[in-house]
């Protein structure tokens, strides 16, 4: 077993996978239509999403998700997704709604899951492809890309053009920043075993809420799934890569069947990987906030005194009204103030714009440590990932170390506005030089980011609701309090 994974009694992993990083959405949704276009009768499809909007256009020419999922069960394969239901009156669960009375309409089978902790939601985000008797195409995506309108960008930035909401600092059509991993060989099927244990838990979908079980029979939405069918084996090896399959469920009533005590596998992880770090921590995250996370990575500074840590996030908040980007502040601002008293100039925040100068929305989730251990995954570093929704993401350890060196001269590629093979790309002694010397180049993308600070008469509300809403502790009420997962 790789000393970065975790004891395989928390949590399974295998070895003899190939995984392919998808970074943007473009890339993604093209391969995605690449996969399921090639199913055929009696081939299964499995999916979650936090939101899936059905005329998105996975391509410049099509096909929309609803398209590319009723041609597929029109030829047989079968469709099995789960969805977030969305807290009441909110967009989500009218486009998840929609979109699965399409796919139960056609001959699949979508459920709108609530079974969620109160003020939480389904975050994963997973794609499993099994194809009947050829078990060696069979293929799982999981990161941070919902079926839904904004995420089909690209490496130029100009944003897709079904936009969902955001921040008018965005623009029209937002630059989306974001990525997924494609797994082939046994991995898949630990994947898979996450959808499985959502799916058979007999909590029914509308528990305790009346106005869920009247939705529920309007839309002819059955309160529990149908069972799924025989398992088959899981696939053969494809490739080095070595995966485990990390999740976040909260402590709620009643309990999840398969987590009764909640899970945390994602955080203790995290935790174990940045206690062996010893140069570089790359992090790309949507929100990068809470104290109690950041004291991790302020842990991992305070011990190794080499230790540089690079972080990339959005330059704004999904909601910068008066009442919606105080919060976020805040939570960023205690993030940033004390990983910069652990680590001084070594950590270092950036975010992100395109070559017009509009600021790109970064979504991606992904994780690089030393360039021995990545994750990529629907979690972020805050305590509501952490603890409180449901999240997925895999851990990979490459015994070569060509994917963890490969995605992040990728991305630092196009981020720092430098060919692929630029050597300074390859050199992690000191990275932050490197990305601070590129602010503001030619082609560059990059911009240092410093969290707005907050007045201390905003932060006496400012902070309550922060805790309470924007990033609450889901764990159980024993561990509340402690720094312990």
């Amino acid at each position: 077993m790789s000393e970065w994974f975790l004891p395989e009694s928390e949590r399974p992993w295998t070895s003899g996978n190939l995984v392919v990083p998808r970074v943007h959405g473009s890339d993604y949704f093209a391969r995605l239509v690449e996969v399921i276009e090639a199913c055929e009768a009696e081939d299964r499809i499995f999916f979650t999403d936090w939101r899936g909007d059905a005329d998105e256009e996975l391509t410049e020419d099509g096909p929309t998700v609803a398209r590319l999922l009723r041609e597929a069960a029109a030829r047989d394969v079968e469709v099995r997704a789960l969805m977030w239901r969305s807290h009441p009156g909110q967009l989500n669960g009218e486009e998840n709604g929609h979109l699965g009375r399409i796919i139960n309409e056609c001959g699949g089978e979508a459920l709108l899951d609530e079974r969620v902790k109160w003020g939480g939601s389904h975050h994963q985000k997973l794609f499993v492809v099994r194809r009947k008797g050829r078990p060696e195409d069979d293929v799982a995506f999981v990161g941070g890309i919902d079926l839904c309108y904004s995420r089909r960008d690209d490496a130029a930035h100009g944003g897709d053009p079904q936009a969902a909401p955001l921040d008018d600092a965005y623009g029209d059509a937002p630059p989306w920043h974001d990525a997924m991993a494609e797994i082939r060989g046994p991995a898949v099927a630990h994947v898979l075993d996450t959808f499985t244990e959502r799916w058979d838990d007999t909590t029914p979908l509308d528990h305790r809420n009346p106005y869920r079980f009247v939705a529920h029979r309007v839309t002819r939405m059955p309160r529990r799934p149908e069972r799924l069918p025989e398992r088959w084996d899981p696939p053969p090896e494809a490739g080095r890569h070595q995966v485990q399959v990390l999740r976040t469920y909260p402590w709620k009533r009643p309990h999840y069947p398969f987590a009764p005590d909640g899970e945390r596998s994602i955080a203790r992880a995290y935790t174990r990987a940045f206690q062996r770090a010893k140069r570089m921590i790359y992090v790309e995250d949507q929100y990068f906030w809470s104290d109690l996370v950041a004291g991790t990575l302020a842990d991992a500074l305070r011990r190794e005194p080499d230790l540089q840590v690079i972080a990339v996030v959005p330059r704004f908040s999904e909601n910068e009204s008066r009442f919606g980007g105080p919060p976020a502040h805040y939570g960023q601002r205690v993030a940033w103030e004390l990983l910069r008293e652990a680590g001084g100039d070594r950590f270092t925040m950036f975010d992100l714009e395109n070559d017009a100068g509009t600021p790109i929305y970064v979504h991606a989730k992904v994780c690089v440590v030393d360039d021995e251990w990545m994750t990529i995954g629907s979690d972020n570093l805050n305590l509501r990932s952490w603890t409180h929704d449901s999240e997925l993401t895999c851990a990979i350890v490459d015994p070569d170390g060509d994917l963890h060196r490969s995605l992040r001269t990728t991305l630092w590629a196009e981020h720092l506005g430098l060919p692929e093979d630029d050597p300074r790309l390859a050199d992690i002694g000191d990275p932050t030089s490197l990305w601070l010397e590129r602010v503001g180049a030619p082609g560059s993308r990059v911009r240092v980011h410093e969290p707005p600070q907050v007045s201390s008469r905003t932060a006496r509300w400012a902070a309550p609701v922060y805790r309470r809403f924007y990033d609450p502790d889901g764990r159980p009420p024993r561990l509340r309090g402690t720094s312990e997962f």
